[in-house]
């Protein structure tokens, strides 16, 4: 491998590795997907929701059978293709709202957390451990701008330049092939990490709450 090639790498892994963590979560269960109990809220939902929550989950059951690079493009090519961008005041008349992977799917629309909401837990449904996925909050460069941003990384090994999983970006590609992007802080059921960069893009503490909401919600709908 070009030496250029390797620095860049080991910027990467420096950039995408976290300093501190902030809190763990013992209040999150270990994951438990149960896909009768997604369809049949899917179905209590509309024909609508069930359709979509049909194709979800026999998207997850091909992909549990698959490698896990693999399972990372079909998922992620899964949500690029149902969901179409929409900030969360267009679709829930509110600033802020995180939505579970049904609820996208039933609106076909989410913003860039709901991307990464939708695969994070669809991947953890196809046997992924979560200890190697990490919702990560960014700064965007984009058309000259400085822009919040969340992703979702996925470590194939603790300390490992992850790859990353984007609505902005149609394949999953290295961090190290992501220089658009900086990692402020990162966080999973498991636990909430700080990074290098400035908190710009969010108060992590504040973001507690709503993923303990979120992961109430997605544990009602089966999905853990």
């Amino acid at each position: 491998m070009p030496t250029s090639i390797v620095h860049v790498a080991t910027v990467a892994r420096l950039r995408w590795g976290w300093l501190a963590v902030l809190a763990l979560l013992p209040w999150v269960a270990a994951a438990a997907y149960d896909a009768a109990r997604v369809l049949d809220v899917a179905t209590q939902r509309g024909p609508r929701v069930a359709e979509q929550a049909q194709a979800l989950v026999q998207q997850i059951e091909r992909s549990s059978t698959h490698e896990e690079a693999q399972r990372l493009k079909e998922i992620n090519d899964f949500f690029n293709r149902r969901l179409a961008f929409r900030d969360d005041a267009l679709t829930w008349g509110v600033p802020d709202y995180w939505a579970t992977p049904l609820e996208s799917l039933e609106k076909r629309a989410g913003d860039c957390e709901d991307y990464a909401i939708g695969k994070y837990f669809s991947l953890a449904a196809t046997g992924v451990p979560t200890t190697r996925l990490r919702m990560v909050y960014v700064r965007a460069r984009q058309q000259g701008q400085s822009l919040a941003h969340m992703v979702l990384a996925y470590y194939p090994q603790p300390g490992a330049e992850p790859l990353i999983l984007d609505n902005l970006r149609p394949d999953v590609l290295p961090a190290s092939q992501r220089p658009d992007l900086t990692p402020v802080f990162s966080f999973n059921t498991e636990g909430l990490w700080q990074g290098a960069g400035a908190v710009t893009a969010g108060d992590p503490m504040a973001r507690l709450s709503l993923w303990r909401e979120l992961v109430a919600k997605v544990r009602a709908e089966g999905f853990i």
